[in-house]
Order: structure tokens, then sequence, then C-alpha cells
């Protein structure tokens, strides 16, 4: 068997299983059995492929088939152009995520050039934003906060893997109750948002593999907010920033948690599909 008939093959069965992207996904499981770039693949369709390799393969295929996620076969997933380990114990990164780094980034302003700059990311999982903001603000300390051991141990060696973990610092925590008042400049978070009453609506591959405890927030989805808003009016210093992620239909309920003398400068970014994604205010 060659690379063309092995994922032609591998398509179909993802196809036939209903699974969303087959091309796609058959392409990046033969990717990752392969170690090569999609480009390699490419140029080597017609070369045969090692029969460990394809059994490999075709194991994938049937896990990805049966709802795992393409990323937690491959143990890879992008964002903000990095390439981050995911792994059951992590939520996989989204696009949509990025827009906390930008607001971020966008409302730190003529901060991001001081050397003292503190930032936490509650509920870090992965460690994509934590990452991605210590490299775009080189001067920074940033704590990644998580209730999971077994996601900071993920969020440790994505901040290896990426150069950042001498300014990195794992903390467990339940969002900020670990740490002093007045202690960050930003606070950021994509924290769990999703109603337990809506987990028959969630894909398969969500609602089965995905990490329950970084996903449900209660049956309504917006029980972490008040605790989240609260301990980061605490943990922000004046003028500190707070930018955290919506879930959808949530934006104004969350927006009344600001409704206060301790907040300004209050706004709502959304996404490119138009839904209101990033909530961000400045701390008095």
């Amino acid at each position: 068997m060659n690379f063309r008939e092995a994922l032609k093959q591998g398509i179909g069965r993802l196809r036939a299983a209903g699974v969303a992207s087959p091309v796609l996904a058959a392409e990046l499981l033969l990717m990752h059995v392969a170690g090569a770039s999609r480009a390699w693949l490419y140029v080597h369709i017609d070369d045969p492929l090692d029969p460990a390799a394809a059994e490999r393969y075709f194991d994938l295929v049937g896990q990805r088939a049966a709802g795992a996620p393409t990323q937690y076969l491959t143990g890879h997933q992008e964002f903000w152009g990095l390439d981050f380990e995911v792994t059951p114990d992590v939520l996989i990164p989204r696009p949509e995520t990025e827009h906390i780094v930008e607001v971020a980034l966008e409302r730190i302003g003529q901060q991001r050039s001081r050397e003292a700059l503190l930032v936490a990311d509650v509920g870090t999982g992965s460690g994509c934003l934590a990452v991605a903001l210590a490299r775009e603000l080189p001067q920074a300390r940033v704590f990644a906060t998580d209730i999971s051991l077994a996601a900071l141990a993920v969020a440790r060696r994505n901040a290896e893997r990426h150069g950042v973990a001498g300014r990195l610092l794992f903390v467990a925590s339940d969002i900020l109750s670990s740490f002093r008042p007045r202690s960050f400049d930003l606070v950021v978070s994509n924290p769990p948002y999703v109603g337990r009453r809506e987990a028959t609506s969630l894909a398969r591959e969500i609602r089965e593999h995905e990490p329950g405890k970084a996903l449900f927030a209660g049956e309504e989805g917006i029980e972490v907010y008040p605790l989240l808003v609260a301990q980061a009016m605490d943990c922000l210093c004046p003028a500190g920033v707070l930018v955290v992620e919506l879930g959808y239909g949530v934006s104004e309920r969350v927006m009344t948690l600001l409704d206060s003398a301790d907040w300004r400068d209050i706004g709502v970014t959304s996404d490119l599909a138009g839904i209101p994604r990033v909530l961000a205010a400045r701390r008095v």
C-alpha cells in the first residue's frame, strides 16, 4: 500500500462515520504517522507505506471515526502561530480564543515594555494564552493558574517548548484565590462557560473527550463569571485590565457584573462570526 491508497481509505472511513472535514483529518493523521509535513506527503504520495505505519494510521483513523478529536490523536494544535502540545487533560485551543491575546495587547498598550508587568492566566489549560502573552510581552512575568495539576504539567511543557518557561510560574489555584490583592496588571481567562443542560447539544468530540471541568460551569454556564470578576477586582492593580472570553449569549449578563464604580472602559469584542466573544474592562 502506498500513501495515496492509505489516504483514500482513511478519508472513506471517516466520511462513512460522519466525521467533519474527513479529508483534513485523514491528512493530519497520516502526516502524524509519517512525521512529515503536508508538502512532503504529497511529494511522496505514491511511495510505499511501511506496514507497521499503515497499521498505526488505520488505528488512529478508527479512533477518530469513534469520536476522538484529531488533536488528541496527534498531540498537537496551533494557536497564535505556535504549535502546542494537547492531551485529554486540557481543552483544545480554539481560534476564537486568540481574540483574548489581541484585546489584551491592545488594552495594555504602552505598558507592554514595562519590566515589572505582572500577568495572570486563569484556567491556563494547555498554557496557550500564557505562552502567547509571554512571547508578546518579553519583559512580563506570567502566572499560569489551574485547578488541574495534569493541565499545569502540559502548560509547563508548552512553556519549555516555546522558550518562555523562565518567565512563567505555574500555580495550582481555584481562580485567583491563591494571590494577594493588587497583584496584577493584567488578568486573562478562558473560563468554563458551557451549561450542563447544553451538554447533549455539543459535538460528540467535545462532550465525550474534552475535560468536563474546563468546559462546564453549572447548569447555566455563567456560574464562574461572578467569582472570576470579583477575584480579579481584588487582584488587579489600579488601572489593571481584565480580559475574559464569553460563552454564547451571556455577554449582557456578564457585563452587569462590572456595573459598579470599580470598573471603567468596559467593552466587548466580537469574533469573526459576529458573536460577542471577549469582554475587557479596566480596574479603577
